[in-house]
């Protein structure tokens, strides 16, 4: 028996009630949010249900979105994978942005374990009992995280893209 939306939708509504919402079928991936509180248990469900067996973690990441209201500036994002049905789940949880955490899912799977140390590296992120929660990419004295909007692109100190490097003055470009 394949494993329909319907079912998936039908299981977690009976189990969150009204914690988990915005239900779509988004392409090839089936999409739902969910509150910052309910991670940990939705997680959990939808690793240890019989029927729904998504029991592998893809990716989880973070996405930072200043125009939208404080308590939803910041997202993350867990895509799951049910390898015997061949079907994909993306769980959406929106963060406050005066203060962006939720709780850890590596200790459900280890996985996540670099994906959210990751996503603390890039966008300040804060996982509660993350057993290791440190930059894993940066250098640790960096005080800002690089993936916010409000990062700048470039640092304009850089002089290596300076057009005197390449031969350009304002008379030739």
């Amino acid at each position: 028996m394949a494993l329909e939306n319907t079912l998936i939708q039908d299981k977690l509504i009976e189990t969150f009630d009204t914690n988990v919402f915005n239900f779509q079928q988004e392409r090839d991936i089936f999409s739902i949010e969910t509150t910052a509180d309910k991670i940990t248990a939705l997680i959990l469900f939808l690793k240890n249900d019989a029927d729904l067996q998504f029991n592998f973690l893809t990716d989880l990441c973070g996405i930072h979105y200043p125009d939208n209201e404080l308590d939803r500036q910041f997202a993350v994002v867990y895509h799951m994978h049910n390898w015997i049905e061949n079907k994909r789940i993306r769980i959406k949880v929106y963060l406050d942005g005066e203060k962006p955490e939720i709780k850890t899912v590596s200790n459900i799977f280890l996985s996540a374990n670099w994906m959210e140390r990751e996503t603390y590296d890039f966008f300040g992120i804060n996982f509660i009992g993350h057993p290791q929660l440190k930059r894993i990419l940066n250098m640790d004295e960096m005080v800002s995280f690089p993936m916010r909007k409000e990062f700048p692109m470039e640092d304009s100190g850089r002089t290596d893209k300076d057009d005197r490097f390449f031969g350009r003055t304002t008379t030739n470009c």
